[in-house]
C-alpha cells in the first residue's frame, strides 16, 4: 500500500473518530436510514402485485386489489419520506457538532503552535483552513454521509429483492457492477491529486488577498495597483484552473456510471421479456424487478456523483489535520515551576541562536541587566535586536548558552509565568474589536477604571480618549482603524503600563509618536518602572540617551556597551550610528 493510500485511510479514520464521539446519535441515524429505505423498498413489490391484478387478454382488472396495494404503497412511501426528513435533520445536527469540535480543536492547536509557525505561514492560508476547508467537510458530512448510508442499505435491499424475484436476471449485474467499480476507481485515482491541488491553490489565493488588503496603504503609496492586479490574476487563474480541472474530471464519473446503469436496465428489459415469453416471470415481476434495478443502480450512480465531493472533503480534511499535526511549542520541563516574586535580574551567557540550522544570527552573546536597569539595544537592521527579545520571552529556544532570570535558567520556569513577568509593546500594534477600556485592560484581569485611567494618563492618551463620544466605552473597529497609528501605539503602551510586570520590553514602541510625546512617555515610564528591568530596542537614538546601559549589536554580538556619553567618547560604531542620524 502506497503512502498516498495510507494518508487517505488515516484521514478517513480521523474523521471517523470525530464522528464516533456522537455514536448514539449515529446509531439513531443508522436506525432511521434502515427504516426509511426498508419502507421505500416495499413499494416496488407492491407495485408488481398491483400490476398482476390485471388479467392479460381478458381486460379484467381486480380494482380492489389495485387500490389495496396502491394504498399501502402511499403509506409506506409517506413513512419513508418522514423518516428520511428526520434523518437529514439529525445528520445536519451531528455534522454541526463535529465541525464545531473540529474548528475548536484547530483553533486550540493554533494557540499551542510556536511563534515560528506564524512567521513561516500565510495568515490567509491559515484562515482558509479553519473556515473554507472545514465548511467543505461540513457539507460532506451533512449530505454525502447520509447518501452513503442510504446507498449501502438500498443497494443491499434491492439486490436481495431482485434475487428473490429472478436470480437469472441478477446475473446481468455480475458484468455491469464490476465495470462501474473499475472505471470509478481509475477515474478517482486520477482526480484525487487534482482536488488536493485545488485546496492548496485556494489557500494560496486567500493568503495573497489577505496580504494585499492589509497592505493597501503601502500598495497605493507605491502605485502598485496594476502590478498587484496582475499578480492576483495569475493566482486567480491558477486557483480557477485547479478548480476547473478537479471538477471537470470529477464530473466524468457520474455520466460514466449512469451509462453503465442504463445499459443494465436495457439488458434487464430484453432478458425479462424473454423470461416472460418462456412463462418464467409475470409482468408484475418484471415491473418490480425493473424498479428494484433502478433502486439498485440509482444509488450507485448517486454515489459516483458524490465521489468528487468526497474527494474535495478528504483533501480539505488533509489540510486541516496537517495543521493540527504541526509540532506544538515544546512543553515545559516536568519539574518547571512558576516564576514568582520576580526581582528582574536578567543574564545572558554565551548565547548562540539562529532561525535556520547552521545559520546562527546570535553568537556567544553575553549580557547582564540588573533590577531597575533601562537597557537600550541599538544596531543596524538584521543585527539581531528583535531576535534578542524573542529569546528573552522564549518565543524561540536558544541553541547554546543560558538565559537566566534572578539567577535561575528560564527553562526551569513555565513559559506562561515567564511571559507574564514581562510587559511588551511592539512596533506593530495589535488592538481588537472592543472598547478602549477592554483593550487597555487586556492583560490584567479585573482591572478597575481608575487603574486604566491612570495608565492612559501616564501614556498621554487620556485627554484624547475623553474627547471621544463615549470615552473609554468607545468601540474600536477593525484593529483600531478609527485611530491614528500613534494613538494606537499609545494605547498599547498604556496596556503595558497597567500590567503588574517586573520587566518591560519596548520594540520600536514609540516609532509612530512625535518626539515631544515620546520624551514625556519615557519620563512617565521611568517613574512607573522604578525597580523594574526595561529593555528598549530603538532606531531613534535620541530616545535612549538616558538609558543606564546601551548595547550596540552587530552580527549577533555586542560590540559596544556603556552610557551614551561613554559610547560617544569611544568614537566607534555607536558614534557612527549617532552621526548618521543627526549629522
Amino acid at each position: 500500500m502506497n503512502k498516498k493510500s495510507d494518508s487517505r485511510q488515516h484521514t478517513i479514520l480521523r474523521l471517523g473518530r470525530y464522528m464516533m464521539q456522537y455514536k448514539f446519535l449515529l446509531l439513531a441515524a443508522l436506525f432511521l436510514t434502515v427504516c426509511s429505505n426498508l419502507f421505500s423498498l416495499i413499494g416496488p413489490m407492491l407495485s408488481g402485485y398491483a400490476i398482476d391484478a390485471i388479467k392479460p387478454g381478458t381486460g379484467q382488472v381486480q380494482l380492489e386489489r389495485v387500490w389495496f396495494y396502491a394504498g399501502w404503497m402511499v403509506l409506506f412511501y409517506f413513512i419513508s419520506s418522514v423518516l428520511s426528513y428526520g434523518l437529514s435533520v439529525l445528520m445536519i445536527h451531528i455534522s454541526r457538532m463535529v465541525v464545531y469540535r473540529m474548528r475548536r480543536d484547530v483553533f486550540y492547536r493554533l494557540m499551542e503552535l510556536p511563534v515560528g509557525y506564524f512567521d513561516t505561514h500565510q495568515t490567509g492560508d491559515i484562515i482558509s483552513r479553519i473556515s473554507y476547508d472545514i465548511d467543505t467537510i461540513n457539507t460532506s458530512l451533512s449530505n454525502d454521509l447520509v447518501q452513503i448510508l442510504a446507498t449501502v442499505i438500498t443497494v443491499a435491499g434491492a439486490l436481495s429483492m431482485m434475487i428473490v424475484i429472478s436470480p437469472k436476471l441478477v446475473l446481468i449485474f455480475i458484468f455491469t457492477v464490476p465495470l462501474s467499480i473499475v472505471l470509478t476507481k481509475i477515474i478517482t485515482g486520477k482526480t484525487r491529486p487534482l482536488f488536493r491541488l485545488r485546496s492548496k491553490k485556494l489557500g494560496e489565493l486567500n493568503g495573497f488577498v489577505e496580504e494585499m488588503i492589509s497592505g493597501q496603504k503601502t500598495l497605493k503609496a507605491y502605485s502598485q495597483e496594476e502590478r498587484t492586479i496582475a499578480k492576483f490574476d495569475a493566482k486567480n487563474v491558477e486557483a480557477v484552473d485547479a478548480y476547473y480541472r478537479a471538477e471537470y474530471y470529477g464530473s466524468v464519473v457520474g455520466p460514466t456510471v449512469n451509462f453503465i446503469n442504463n445499459l443494465s436496465l436495457s439488458l434487464v428489459s430484453v432478458f425479462g421479456a424473454l423470461l416472460f415469453l418462456a412463462g418464467q416471470m409475470s409482468v408484475g415481476n418484471i415491473s418490480s424487478f425493473i424498479l428494484y434495478s433502478r433502486k439498485f443502480s440509482g444509488p450507485i450512480n448517486e454515489a459516483a456523483n458524490m465521489i468528487s465531493e468526497l474527494q474535495s472533503a478528504l483533501a480539505a480534511a488533509e489540510r486541516v489535520f496537517a495543521m493540527m499535526d504541526e509540532t506544538a511549542e515544546a512543553a515545559d520541563a516536568k519539574n518547571a515551576k512558576k516564576l514568582t516574586n520576580v526581582i528582574g535580574d536578567v543574564v545572558l551567557k554565551d548565547v548562540t541562536f539562529g532561525y535556520r540550522q547552521n545559520e546562527p544570527i546570535i553568537r556567544g552573546l553575553n549580557l547582564k541587566a540588573k533590577r531597575g536597569t533601562l537597557v537600550a539595544v541599538v544596531g543596524s537592521t538584521g543585527a539581531g535586536k528583535t531576535t534578542l527579545i524573542n529569546l528573552l520571552m522564549r518565543f524561540y529556544d536558544i541553541w547554546e548558552g543560558q538565559i537566566s532570570v534572578d539567577t535561575e535558567d528560564i527553562t526551569k520556569f513555565t513559559r506562561d509565568s515567564l511571559r507574564k513577568a514581562y510587559a511588551m509593546v511592539l512596533q506593530d500594534t495589535w488592538l481588537f474589536q472592543g472598547s478602549i477600556f477592554e483593550n487597555i485592560a487586556y492583560g490584567k484581569e479585573n482591572a478597575s477604571m481608575e487603574e486604566v485611567i491612570a495608565a492612559a494618563k501616564a501614556a498621554h492618551i487620556h485627554f484624547y480618549i475623553m474627547h471621544l463620544p463615549n470615552g473609554y466605552d468607545t468601540i474600536l473597529t477593525d484593529e483600531g482603524t478609527n485611530l491614528s497609528k500613534g494613538q494606537k501605539q499609545l494605547l498599547t503602551i498604556a496596556r503595558a503600563m497597567l500590567l503588574d510586570a517586573h520587566m518591560l520590553i519596548l520594540d520600536e514602541a514609540t516609532s509612530n509618536v512625535d518626539t515631544r510625546t515620546e520624551v514625556q512617555i519615557q519620563q512617565a515610564m521611568r517613574e512607573l518602572m522604578k525597580n523594574k528591568t526595561c529593555f528598549v530596542i530603538a532606531h531613534r537614538l535620541s530616545t535612549i540617551q538616558n538609558a543606564d546601559i546601551i548595547l550596540v549589536v552587530e552580527h549577533g554580538e555586542i560590540v559596544e556597551k556603556g552610557t551614551h556619553e561613554e559610547l560617544m567618547g569611544l568614537g566607534k560604531v555607536y558614534y557612527q550610528l549617532y552621526r548618521a542620524q543627526f549629522e
